[in-house]
């Protein structure tokens, strides 16, 4: 990365996952755009990761919000002139207790709505300051939940919309390609966040592949599904 501190913006980033990611990037000098649904809540969460070599500020964000997110990319163009990192970690409604066979398919389109067509909403918002870095990154988190190879019944809003947003990853990739834009999917693993519930492995652990992958150098892979940095089956 240059020596200039690279902007990172990560989305649902005031709790869980998205809080650790930012504040990984933050230890790094990354100057980090947190994001949140409710500007109080990422101005808490800004608060509480006072202090790190990188700064961290906090952004008002509903990734459902179409003008709501080019609201927020014409003022990181103002503020910044480019973006060097998309963090697409916003997600809903780890459905467990649903089946495919029986479920709301409102639900499903709300989980869709959030899950994929909101990073395909930033992604395509972000692309003209992501264009102007010099080490551009997008890094979507995803899940296991979402490969087909390992898919079972189930969960079925959360786990398609995670297999829709893996296949996202891959066009994406794809088409970016030529101009220099890594993107890549990666599986935070069975985490202790208010979605994982309290049984699953340490926050820190899961943030880290994220922040793997929004700091791969130039000849990293790109559009590729990881977890711990080692490739998953799609």
């Amino acid at each position: 990365m240059s020596t200039v501190a690279p902007v990172s913006l990560v989305t649902g980033a005031n709790r869980g996952i998205g809080r650790e990611t930012a504040r990984q990037l933050a230890v790094l000098g990354h100057t980090v755009l947190l994001c949140a649904r409710r500007l109080e809540d990422a101005e808490r969460a800004a608060d509480d990761l006072a202090g790190l070599p990188g700064t961290v500020l906090p952004r008002r964000l509903d990734v459902t919000d179409p003008a709501g997110v080019r609201a927020l990319a014409r003022s990181v163009e103002g503020d910044f002139g480019r973006l060097d990192v998309l963090v697409n970690n916003a997600a809903i409604n780890y459905d467990t207790a649903a089946r495919a066979v029986d479920v709301d398919i409102e639900e499903v389109h709300r989980t869709l709505e959030s899950n994929l067509f909101g990073a395909w909403r930033m992604t395509q918002a972000f692309l003209p300051l992501l264009h102007r870095s010099a080490h551009p990154r997008v890094v979507n988190v995803s899940s296991e939940s979402g490969s087909l190879e390992t898919m079972s019944g189930g969960t079925p809003a959360y786990g398609i919309s995670k297999a829709a947003l893996n296949a996202l990853t891959r066009k994406f990739a794809d088409e970016l390609r030529a101009e220099r834009i890594l993107v890549n999917a990666v599986c935070p693993g069975w985490i202790a966040t208010d979605m994982g519930g309290p049984a699953g492995g340490p926050v820190d652990q899961g943030a880290a592949g994220a922040v793997w992958a929004a700091t791969l150098p130039d000849t990293g892979p790109s559009g590729g599904f990881f977890r711990d940095g080692r490739p998953l089956p799609w």
